[in-house]
């Protein structure tokens, strides 16, 4: 089975499941292809307060530089660059993006001149473009992440989520996997949602 996952970098509850899908890797036959989506697409024209504002505005920098690097070095860059991102943002608790970035880069062993996309619009449409194609899959309203794989009549469904915590492991996030498969195949499902528990253990 193939399967497209599309993440921000900077969502620890997208950093959760992308965990998961790498545990699924390993139990079940599944080719997930990595795709970036961006926060600072997802809430632009909305009301927040000025600290999440701020926020957005630096989730900005991470999803140009994994742009940036997948058009100079191809797509197979994405999953150990966001996972070199992803360490430092969620388990280290890093507060500096541009550190992370440089230190992300080095650790995959890029350019550290790549670093310098988080300054420029360059890439901007490219994030866009992802985006929009995160979206076009499961509607409007989603979050991150998304996941699109085919139905039963080989065509593409996408779904936000699934948002959990904490990260299955092994078997169990192998037949969590086989029931997203057989929710996400059934024709008319749109949405399965509950109050969330407890916050994200990103561990």
């Amino acid at each position: 089975m193939k399967a497209t996952f599309w993440f921000d970098p900077m969502c620890p509850w997208a950093w959760i499941t992308s965990r998961w899908v790498l545990e699924v890797e390993k139990v079940r036959d599944v080719q997930v292809n990595w795709q970036i989506m961006s926060l600072g697409v997802l809430n632009e024209g909305n009301e927040v307060s000025a600290e999440f504002a701020e926020l957005i505005k630096r989730t900005w920098r991470p999803v140009r530089v994994l742009h940036a690097a997948a058009k100079q070095h191809g797509e197979q860059v994405v999953l150990p660059l966001y996972t070199a991102m992803g360490n430092r943002l969620h388990l280290e608790k890093q507060k500096d993006v541009d550190i992370v970035i440089a230190a992300a880069l080095a650790e995959v062993g890029l350019e550290a001149d790549l670093a310098a996309a988080a300054d420029s619009t360059e890439f901007d449409d490219l994030v866009r473009a992802s985006h929009a194609n995160a979206v076009a899959i499961s509607g409007k309203g989603v979050g991150t992440p998304v996941i699109a794989i085919d139905d039963l009549d080989g065509n593409a469904v996408g779904f936000f989520g699934p948002i959990m915590t904490p990260i299955p492991r092994g078997e169990a996030a192998g037949k969590m996997w086989d029931g997203f498969v057989l929710v996400a195949q059934v024709p008319g499902v749109v949405e399965i949602k509950r109050t969330r528990l407890a916050g994200p253990k990103v561990d």
